[in-house]
């Protein structure tokens, strides 16, 4: 999906929403629940365009794949923050025509993941907003794509609304 004016505000395409049981046990390890986004962004957006658009976008669906989150409204600034800076790095080094973004949440982690970097993730130093991205996220990453870009990752620490037993 490429968000344009032809997209309507609060499309779903490409929103994902599995449903778990709350509380269900995991199995092997695995996350008894996740909601994910995704997003696409063509060439026809400047870099301030496309940080623009896909935080407009995120920032309507956000609220939806965080739902009963104990800590939402801070997870949320962190997540939009973070993949604002992700987005700007790559949409000025793109190495295909097409920006794509996917937000995954599972009951500790919102995973970002922005694609198609034309170069390795630079560092900080070079790129300021990584010092951001850096600060908010537990994990930060990158690995090539068949496209031979980098999609570039970042890990936001979530606690969401649980129990104690």
């Amino acid at each position: 999906m490429t968000i344009s004016h032809d997209t309507p505000p609060l499309s779903t395409f490409g929103l994902r929403v599995n449903a778990a049981k709350q509380g269900a046990v995991t199995s092997h390890g695995l996350p008894d629940e996740e909601n994910s986004l995704e997003f696409r962004l063509g060439p026809e957006h400047t870099p301030i365009q496309s940080m623009r658009r896909a935080r407009s976008f995120v920032a309507k669906v956000l609220p939806a794949l965080l739902a009963g989150g104990g800590d939402a409204e801070h997870v949320e600034e962190s997540v939009l923050a973070v993949l604002t800076e992700l987005v700007d790095v790559t949409a000025r080094h793109r190495a295909s025509v097409d920006l794509s973004g996917r937000i995954s949440c599972d009951r500790d982690h919102v995973l970002i993941t922005v694609g198609d970097l034309g170069r390795p993730l630079p560092a900080p130093e070079e790129e300021p907003g990584l010092f951001l991205v850096h600060r908010l996220a537990d994990d930060i990453g990158q690995h090539r794509e068949d496209s031979g870009g980098y999609a570039v990752w970042a890990s936001i620490p979530v606690r969401m609304g649980r129990t104690s037993s």
